[in-house]
């Protein structure tokens, strides 16, 4: 079946099959929050991103192969609450933003910084720091090299804007600088946005957008 990113909390989950990797797409929690599970197909070596809720619903996800690692894009509480349960039950290595791990209840293993590799198997993810919905969000970019890049965002980016930044200018100004700098302008119209939070985007859908962003500030 094609993939389409859309999820429901108590629905089932969404698989994007790609040659080298695997996304499982699940929806969480009473905010909606988006957790996906990649498993590198040479290896099966498997990784989550945010362990935001429902905890039992992300164990069955992981199955018995359990995870190598659980990435937390950023400190908001929502991301985290089925954290501990998910560690306990397997072990996995914790990963957060270097900014952002005192803010996690959970000891993070590796304080992640801008650029870092993450590894699930032999799929290699690039790290970016983006800074203004929290101080030290973070995106994970992988660049499949049978295809067009993919990139998980957090609450850094959505389909129709940024992350919140609290009506702050100043965060606001950082956060889009982030965004554009790191993202928009390093990887192609085809790649494809795995929000925190809702439905998936391309950047090419939200790219012509950039000025209306800056000009509402938000």
């Amino acid at each position: 079946m094609t993939y389409s990113g859309q999820v429901t909390v108590g629905g089932p989950a969404d698989v994007h099959e790609l040659k080298d990797l695997m996304i499982t797409k699940i929806a969480v929690g009473p905010m909606d929050n988006n957790a996906y599970l990649l498993r590198c197909r040479a290896t099966d070596e498997q990784l989550l991103i945010d362990a935001a809720n429902d905890g039992d619903t992300l164990l069955g996800m992981i199955g018995d192969d359990g995870i190598a690692s659980v990435v937390t894009t950023h400190q908001h509480g929502d991301h985290w609450q089925a954290l501990a349960q998910v560690v306990t039950a397997t072990g996995a290595r914790t990963y957060a933003g270097r900014e952002d791990a005192v803010g996690i209840p959970v000891p993070t293993d590796v304080l992640v910084d801008d650029g870092d590799t993450i590894r699930v198997g032999r799929v290699e993810l690039t790290a970016r720091h983006l800074v203004g919905h929290t101080p030290g969000s973070i995106a994970l970019v992988y660049d499949d090299p049978h295809g067009h890049p993919h990139v998980f965002t957090g609450d850094c980016l959505f389909p129709g804007g940024v992350g919140n930044t609290r009506k702050d200018p100043k965060a606001f100004a950082s956060l889009i600088h982030d965004v554009e700098t790191k993202i928009f302008d390093v990887l192609p119209d085809e790649t494809w946005v795995y929000p925190g939070h809702g439905n998936d985007t391309t950047l090419g859908a939200e790219r012509p957008h950039l000025p209306e962003w800056h000009a509402r500030g938000w």
